[in-house]
């Protein structure tokens, strides 16, 4: 009686390799897809309203857990969450005055730093607390080099100071994507289909595009805002809509639509596939529809949260969904070509992968020189693109 036995499984194949890291990365998409961002930059990291006297919120710069504490006198402390005792990371999980880490309780009054004791070989190596400051309704941190928190300071916007500040609409998310998908995403109007049902532009054409130093500058000739809510609010008798210019002043984001319809966009790289966003949206005046007045400025404030809860912040789940879906193809498919078909996303990512790699050369220069040129060395020195100004038909 013969028996019937099961045939021996194949080996399970290896799972595939992840994306390569910025060093060991090959081609520019591998390249600006495990770049960071310069942290001698101010980031922001939350709204001021939601930072409480007496409150802790954690975040992340990179990997680098990072704790902003508001005092009870209002004084905002940033520092890296750690115990400087054990590494014990979410040492600023528990508030109070001052910051008290979760494990051992002892803390520094000065400086808010958690876990800090009055020994001054603690003392010594305990973590240093991070320029923190507010402005345009958010907190910003720098995590890197203190001494060159001033070379680049927080952008202004003026519109949004002074006795009459423009209407303005904030956004935040939190993206599974690596930062560079999303100003590729928030610069590049070829995705006019995505947004459809909300039509903040139209019918794009790239009409201008270049470097310039630390920034990208590009210029589309397009229809801007129209969709059925917002609009009927634009008066395009007195603002040009049609045309946008939108300029990548590293790492910051920024458009202005007839001087009149203005935005940023601000990321903090929490790590290579997490990025928080904030949008501010922020306009000139608007019209009563059907009429040349314009909207009372009591009125904007209410009309500008409808605008965001019924158009803006669904249109920007979309770009969420597509920057999302955009790193889950990558993760699998990192190694397959891929055609870029707008010039300007070229000019986003070179400059992304240049002041990465100027990052790493101060600080490999404060840790001494290296023997041998890396791989990120070789892919800085090869010709960069032309400049490339296309024009439409």
């Amino acid at each position: 009686m013969s028996v019937l036995r099961p045939r021996p499984s194949a080996p399970a194949s290896p799972p595939a390799p992840g994306p390569p890291d910025f060093t060991a990365a090959r081609s520019k998409r591998e390249k600006v897809r495990a770049a960071g961002l310069d942290p001698d930059y101010w980031y922001p990291v939350a709204h001021d309203r939601d930072v409480a006297a007496g409150r802790v919120v954690e975040t992340r710069f990179w990997g680098r857990s990072i704790a902003v504490h508001r005092g009870d006198d209002g004084t905002l402390h940033a520092v890296e969450n750690r115990c400087d005792h054990s590494r014990l990371q979410g040492a600023g999980a528990v508030g109070g005055r001052p910051l008290r880490c979760a494990c051992r309780g002892p803390a520094h009054a000065g400086s808010a730093v958690p876990g800090a004791h009055d020994d001054d070989s603690h003392a010594r190596g305990r973590p240093h607390g991070l320029p923190v400051a507010a402005r345009h309704g958010l907190i910003w941190v720098f995590p890197g080099d203190p001494a060159r928190a001033g070379e680049h300071p927080v952008p202004g916007i003026p519109e949004l100071e002074g006795p009459r500040p423009w209407a303005r609409i904030d956004a935040d998310f939190t993206w599974r994507a690596h930062h560079s998908m999303i100003f590729d995403n928030v610069s590049d109007f070829s995705h006019a289909y995505l947004h459809r049902k909300y039509r903040p532009f139209w019918d794009a054409v790239l009409t201008h595009c270049e470097p310039v130093g630390d920034s990208v500058r590009l210029s589309y000739r397009t229809r801007i805002g129209g969709g059925r809510f917002t609009g009927r609010f634009v008066d395009r008798r007195r603002v040009d809509t049609t045309s946008i210019d939108l300029t990548f002043d590293y790492p910051y984001q920024r458009s202005d639509t007839g001087g009149a319809i203005k935005h940023w966009c601000f990321v903090l790289p929490m790590d290579r596939t997490t990025t928080r966003v904030f949008f501010v949206f922020y306009f000139d005046a608007l019209t009563v529809p059907g009429t040349r007045l314009r909207v009372p400025r009591p009125l904007m404030g209410p009309l500008m949260k409808t605008a965001g809860a019924l158009t803006v912040r669904p249109l920007l789940r979309e770009d969420g969904v597509a920057v999302e879906a955009e790193q889950a193809g990558y993760q699998l498919h990192h190694a397959a070509p891929v055609v870029e078909l707008n010039p300007a996303v070229h000019l986003f990512q070179d400059l992304i992968i240049r002041k990465w790699q100027e990052h790493l050369d101060r600080e490999h220069a404060a840790t001494g020189p290296r023997t041998a040129p890396s791989a990120a060395d070789r892919h800085r020195d090869a010709p960069a693109p032309s400049r490339s100004t296309p024009q439409g038909p």
